[in-house]
This record gives C-alpha cells, sequence and structure tokens, in this order.
C-alpha cells in the first residue's frame, strides 16, 4: 500500500475521550460494524502516545463482557492517538510513509488511516517482549535477524540513505528543551539533574566526534526498539515490530545499542539487564550472518560491533534522555518523565569511560 493510498481523516480524537474518536474512525473504515459489537480496550502501557483496541465481537457475542477472551478469533483495528505536542518531535508524514514501505517488505502492519492527531492499523497477534522474554532463545534470534533485514532496506523515497539522523534528531531536540520549565516544582528537579543545554550539547558533540569514528554504516533503522515495541507470535514462530514514530536511516551500531538498552525495561528500569557480553557477541553474530547473508561473519567481523554496538548506546541514553526533558514539558500522560531521563541520563555517565575504552583488532 502507498502513503497516498491511506485514508485521511479531518478528525482530531480527544485525548481525554480516545474511545469516542475512536468510534468515528470506525465509522469511516470499518462502516460494516455495528457499533454494539464493538469492544474497546485502552492499552496503558504507553509512555508517548494512547493506544485503544477495537474489536468487533460480532461473530463471537457471548463473550462481549470478556476482557480475556482472544482478541485474535475477532477482527481487530488498533487506534494511536499521539501524544501532546509529539509533533515538535516527530515528522509525522515521513512516520506513514516509514509504515507504508516497510509493510511493502512485510516488516510492518497494514496501515488503514490516518487522522489529525493520530492513525489506525492493523493488530499483530501477539505479546510484547518483555525483560526476560527478550533472552530466551527462542526468541532473540528471530529479533536480531528481522533487524538485520530491515536494515539491508533501501529506498530513497524516505531519506538520504548516506546521512545518519543521529546528529539533527539529538540538535533538533536541544532546541526543544525550555531554558526555563512552565513548572516551577520541575524546574527545579531537572536543574538540580542536569547540565544547561548549551553545556549537554558540547557533551554529546565530543561523543559524536568519537563515535563517527568507527565508521558505523548507515542503515534503515527504527531507532526506537523497545521491548514494548516488539510483539512476538509463538505460533506462527516470528517477531513483528511496531510503531515508526523514529524510523530513518541512521548508524547499525544505534540501533542494535538502543535495543540491548531496552533490556532494562520501563516501569522498574534495572541496568543490570543490560546484556553482558557472551549473550550479545551471540547475538551479534547471528544479526550479521543474516546481514552480511549466506552466513557470512568473522570473529573480527563480531568484535567490531560489539565495540561500536556499545559505544552508540551511550547516545542512546543521551538522546533518550534529552527527548524525556521535553516530554517532562508536554505530556499529559501520567508517567514520570524527569525520573526516566535522570535514569537514562546517569547511566550515560557511568558507563561513558568504560564503553568508549573498548577496543578491537582488525
Amino acid at each position: 500500500m502507498a502513503s497516498s493510498e491511506v485514508t485521511r481523516l479531518d478528525l482530531t480524537i480527544d485525548e481525554t475521550d480516545v474511545i469516542r474518536g475512536a468510534g468515528e474512525v470506525l465509522k469511516v473504515i470499518r462502516p460494516h460494524w455495528r457499533s454494539d459489537s464493538v469492544r474497546f480496550k485502552l492499552f496503558t502501557d504507553g509512555i508517548t502516545n494512547k493506544l485503544v483496541g477495537c474489536i468487533n465481537q460480532n461473530n463471537n457475542a457471548n463473550d462481549d463482557d470478556d476482557d480475556t477472551a482472544d482478541d485474535e478469533t475477532h477482527d481487530v483495528v488498533l487506534i494511536r492517538v499521539y501524544g501532546n505536542k509529539t509533533d515538535l518531535l516527530i515528522d509525522r508524514k515521513k512516520e506513514t510513509e516509514n509504515i507504508c514501505l516497510l509493510h511493502r517488505y512485510g516488516y510492518a502492519p497494514t496501515l488503514y488511516a490516518t487522522f489529525r492527531n493520530g492513525l489506525a492499523y492493523e493488530f499483530v497477534p501477539g505479546v510484547t517482549l518483555t525483560p526476560d522474554s527478550c533472552r530466551e532463545e527462542r526468541v532473540w534470534p528471530l529479533v536480531a535477524k528481522r533487524m538485520a533485514q530491515m536494515h539491508k532496506v533501501r529506498d530513497e523515497s524516505v531519506g538520504d540513505c548516506r546521512k545518519p539522523m543521529l546528529p539533527d534528531k539529538l540538535d533538533q531536540f536541544l532546541k526543544l528543551v525550555p531554558q526555563v520549565f512552565s513548572d516551577p516544582v520541575k524546574h527545579s528537579r531537572i536543574s538540580q539533574i542536569f547540565p544547561k543545554t548549551d553545556e549537554l550539547r558540547r557533551d554529546f558533540d565530543e561523543l559524536y566526534k568519537r563515535l563517527k569514528q568507527l565508521n558505523s554504516p548507515t542503515v534503515f533503522c527504527h531507532n526506537d526498539l523497545l521491548l514494548g515495541n516488539v510483539i512476538y507470535s509463538a505460533d506462527r514462530d516470528q517477531v513483528t515490530f511496531i510503531d515508526y514514530e523514529y524510523a530513518a536511516y541512521n548508524h547499525q551500531a544505534f540501533d542494535i545499542g538502543n535495543h540491548f538498552t531496552e533490556f532494562a525495561g520501563i516501569d522498574e528500569i534495572d541496568y543490570d539487564r543490560y546484556p553482558a557480553k557472551d549473550f550479545q557477541l551471540r547475538w551479534l553474530r547471528v544479526y550479521l550472518e543474516e546481514f552480511n547473508g549466506e552466513g557470512e561473519c568473522t570473529d573480527s567481523d563480531v568484535q567490531r560491533l560489539y565495540v561500536q554496538v556499545n559505544q552508540f548506546a551511550l547516545a542512546s541514553h543521551f538522546l533518550w534522555a534529552v527527548w524525556a526533558l521535553i516530554q517532562a514539558e508536554h505530556s499529559t500522560i501520567d508517567f514520570d518523565f524527569i525520573q526516566f531521563g535522570e535514569t537514562r541520563y546517569r547511566e550515560y555517565l557511568r558507563r561513558r569511560d568504560e564503553f568508549l575504552s573498548l577496543t578491537y583488532q582488525n
């Protein structure tokens, strides 16, 4: 499906009344659904957007009140309502193009429609990963292979495949951080944790100067592969990536390093869960065998990527720490973005010297 074929609705959904808004979207994209046969399920694990599942139970009326009913037996549409002011952070037109492109490759769900502050897309059966399941032997090789496949996508319609997004995205984020936060309590908390924006910028410029010397290839990246954005289906023995808000050409090692930092979880972040070297080397070998094709991969290749990935993990911490400051100012979602940003920033500081000291032999 090309992006030009996606239904565009002249509609804005109220963040405080997403169920009613979802019903308005369904009237257009699922006009044959009876309103009295639709069950709405509001997901609460997101920290940026609001997501509602719309389940048509017309053929299975007996479980209308059963919240544990297997949604795979029904026709399901997911409707995502963007968080407040997230359009400052994300190019929504580009997001739509990304989803459509990757759907053509079989790497993303079908996009049904967009509206002013969100989109409607296909439900992918399965479960999101957890800090435990992301390490399971039946799961992690699927993630490594799928990431490698996505990294081989080449399409100039979604951006310059020679230009990594990282420096421009970080610059964009830094420009959006308020000098003075509107909430005095938040401003006081943030001032005690983070240096001024100019100092953050100098710190990142110095870091990125080091990272560029690693010559990590520029590939098409997801850039936000937290565990909740990986759907695992045991029946199909496959994983699907969702939420391509930040997808763009970027450094290969950033995407992998970012994924590894997400092993720590979101609700209860624990960086003791960051994968150890032996696990990483196994993961990276599976990735490279898929990325290089025909199982081609040397020990030197794996060691080189290991160093690149862990050093780029520092950039991941830095990026999402700055992102959290913007969310702290604008988001209406009940989540402590300052605490999240502090956790990421302190982990960046804790690991910086250790990771930057890593070397490999050619």
